[in-house]
Formats: structure tokens, C-alpha cells, sequence
């Protein structure tokens, strides 16, 4: 390896990214799937309550006709 190629591999890798004309619909589509993401966890954690607040109404149904009888 020589001067001239550390050089060189300086200036390529120290040049600013040139960032492609195409990236904004991409940048979107991310954005977007993120978001989706965000919104069905937060769907899975309210199903996930809803179920073990009616597994207790439920127990605690049976709790009762228990003593009922």
C-alpha cells in the first residue's frame, strides 16, 4: 500500500454521500411501514388487555355463583 492510494481512499471516503434522486418514495414507504408497526403493536396490546380483563370478569363471575349456591 502506498501514499497515493491512502491518498486517494481519504478523499473518496471524506467526500460527502451523494444521496440518490430516487430516495424520497423510499424514505415514505419507511416512514409509513413504521407507523403501520406503531399501530399494530399498540392493537395487539389492546387485545391482550381486552382478553385478560374477560378472562378475570369471568373467573370472578364464577367466584360469585360459588358462593351464590
Amino acid at each position: 500500500m502506498f501514499a497515493h492510494h491512502l491518498s486517494s481512499w481519504e478523499t473518496v471516503f471524506c467526500a460527502p454521500a451523494k444521496v440518490p434522486a430516487d430516495t424520497e418514495p423510499w424514505r415514505s414507504l419507511k416512514d409509513a411501514n413504521g407507523q403501520l408497526k406503531r399501530w399494530l403493536l399498540r392493537k395487539e396490546k389492546a387485545l391482550s388487555e381486552a382478553t385478560a380483563l374477560r378472562i378475570l370478569q369471568k373467573k370472578f363471575g364464577e367466584l360469585w355463583e360459588d358462593k351464590v349456591n
